[in-house]
Parts: C-alpha cells; sequence; structure tokens
C-alpha cells in the first residue's frame, strides 16, 4: 500500500516507516520539523534501502495537505504529528490544542474529502491519568490529569464521532506507554529539540556529558523506591505494532483501539541503574519534587493487542538501554 505518514521524521514516525518499507509498503512522509530535523531521511533511506517521498508541511494547512493527498493518493495514514511534552503543555495549552486538535481536525476532513478510510492514530496512556489499579486495560477510566493528555484523548473523541459518522471510515487508536530505545543500526534515534520531556533522551545526554546530572521529579511516590514507575516499551516493537495495526485495517477486522506496553512497569531508578550498567558510565542524580500531572505507577495490560493483532513486546529493558546509548555514541549531538 501507499501509507502516508504524518510526523513522520520525528522520533517513532521515523521508525514506523522504516518498519512500514521492511514491508514492502510505499511511504508519503509529512512533516513541519518542529521537533525533528530533515536530516532524519536520509538515515531512514540508510537503514530501509528506501528513499521515501517527503514534503515540508503543517498538517494544519488544509491546502498544502489537500493538495499532497491529491497528488500521492494514499490508501492509509498513520496520525504521528503532533506536540508531545506533558511539561511543556502545561505552559502553551493553547499552542497543544491548536497543534494537535486543529491539526487532526483538519487531516480528518482532508481524509474524508479525499476519500482516505483508513487510520492508525497515536495516542497515549496519558489518556487514562491517575489509573485506579495497574495493570491498566483499555476500560480503565478516562480522566487525563494535563493538557498533553487532554489533546490525546479529544483527538480519539474527534476519531471516533467520525467512525459513527462514516461506517467506511476505519481508525486503529494505539495508547502506547513510555517509548525509549533506538535502531539497532545506530543510525535512527530520540534526537529532542531543546531540553528533553523524556526520561531516556535525558539519561543518554548526561551520559554522553552534554548534561551535568539527571533530575528526578518525585522519590516519594508510593513505589518500591518512591520514584514514578513506567512501562517502558521498545520503539522498535512500537513501530511494529503500528504496520500490524494497519495490516488489521486492511483486512476488515473493523477499527479497534489497544494498549501497547509491555506489561510490566520500571521505576526510574531502576532504568538508571540499567542504563549505567550497559553503559558504563554513572549517572549523577538530583531529587526534585513531583511535577504537575505526573502520577505514581503506569503500566499497561496488552492482553487485547494480543488477541486483536497477535502482536505482544519482544524487546527487554537492557536492549531498550543498549540501542539508546549506541545511538547515542554514534550521533552525542544528535540530529
Amino acid at each position: 500500500m501507499k501509507v502516508l505518514v504524518t510526523g513522520g521524521c520525528g522520533y517513532i514516525g521515523s521508525h514506523t516507516t522504516v518498519e512500514l518499507a521492511g514491508r514492502g509498503h510505499d511511504v508519503v512522509i509529512v512533516d513541519n520539523y518542529c521537533n525533528s530535523s530533515p536530516a532524519v531521511l536520509s538515515r531512514i533511506a540508510s537503514v530501509s534501502g528506501v528513499q521515501p517521498v517527503s514534503y515540508r508541511a503543517d498538517i494544519r494547512d488544509e491546502g498544502a495537505l489537500r493538495s499532497i493527498i491529491t497528488e500521492t493518493r494514499p490508501d492509509a495514514v498513520i496520525h504521528f504529528a503532533a506536540l508531545k511534552s506533558v511539561t511543556d503543555s502545561w505552559r502553551r495549552p493553547l499552542e497543544y490544542f491548536d497543534n494537535n486538535i486543529s491539526g487532526t481536525i483538519v487531516l480528518l476532513q482532508t481524509m474524508r474529502d479525499c476519500g482516505v478510510e483508513r487510520l492508525v492514530f497515536s495516542s497515549s496512556a496519558t489518556v487514562y491519568g491517575v489509573p485506579d489499579a495497574c495493570p491498566i486495560n483499555e476500560e480503565a477510566p478516562l480522566r487525563v490529569t494535563n493538557p498533553y493528555g487532554r489533546t490525546k484523548l479529544v483527538m480519539e473523541e474527534l476519531i471516533g464521532d467520525l467512525q459513527a459518522a462514516d461506517a467506511a471510515f476505519q481508525a486503529a487508536v494505539l495508547r502506547y506507554f513510555n517509548p525509549v530505545g533506538a535502531h539497532p543500526s545506530g543510525e535512527l534515534g530520540e534526537s529532542p529539540s531543546g531540553t528533553p520531556a523524556n526520561l531516556m533522551p535525558y539519561i543518554c545526554q548526561v551520559a554522553v556529558g552534554r548534561r551535568d546530572h539527571l533530575k528526578v521529579f518525585g522519590n516519594d511516590y508510593d513505589t518500591p523506591d518512591g520514584t514514578g514507575v513506567r512501562d517502558y516499551i521498545h520503539v522498535m516493537d512500537l513501530a511494529r505494532a503500528h504496520a500490524d495495526a494497519l495490516d488489521s485495517l486492511v483486512g476488515d477486522k473493523g477499527s479497534f483501539t489497544v494498549n501497547l506496553g509491555t506489561g510490566k512497569g520500571y521505576s526510574v531508578l531502576e532504568l538508571v541503574r540499567a542504563f549505567e550498567k550497559v553503559s558504563g558510565r554513572t549517572i549523577p542524580l538530583s531529587f526534585n519534587p513531583r511535577r504537575p500531572g505526573d502520577v505514581a505507577a503506569c503500566y499497561a495490560d496488552p492482553t487485547r493487542a494480543a488477541k486483536w493483532l497477535g502482536w505482544k513486546a519482544c524487546l527487554n529493558l537492557d536492549q531498550m538501554c543498549e540501542d539508546a546509548w549506541r545511538w547515542q555514541c554514534r550521533y552525542p549531538e544528535g540530529l
């Protein structure tokens, strides 16, 4: 198939593009590079052996998006394009609402008008807010605790309303937990602009000498060591799940929502120790107050993904750390 990937040069988008190319799909990338780099295109080509067609455009630009879809005529869309920092969303909620929600509205309108009826959507476990219990399944209450999570929930609701209004429209909503790691080649990885919003790239930058120490937010949670517990999932497992979700939609199994995680939680300190073991570097720490919107523990029940897609996470915590460190050593300043 021909697949349009919005945000295709971003962290998860680029790895998914490689997975899609490996399965024989033709990929068209749309990215405005607000948190990625055009240099990723050559890395995708190097790893996959395929140079994807790419357009520099913002999905909120209806004219540009319509022109791209009309010209390329994709069979499906995988939608990654969004601002993604919980912390930043508290500082800039209106920008998050505009970019994430308005962009999704324009994308859905354009897909509908151009007859594109399959969508794989990059959602987030933040839609669950503070969970009643872990592991979290898809029937858990949806109650967000930060503006970023709110945008993801509204985006899900927009997609659901379009499904209800148009029986031909099919969507896979993938709620994933904490993506980490990198492509095993070391050619693709997470290269955030500015200060990393996520834990693993921050650890990597400390280990490579770009930052003095890791700030740990909260060491008084009700967890085994007092630090937050999360379900870390290798980005290659995640990329595979997106391609599997696309296959499911093509197979006319209908629309669905699934959690993507390993089903096991690790604390901040457990991740740090695993990384130190793999890298041979010491990660200096400082403990700071909790951040607004953070929860003590959040990890997935991935049972539905296994039943619906035949998918499960295969790569362990050491492999996540090894691949992330290989990428950071290869490109210490990022892209």
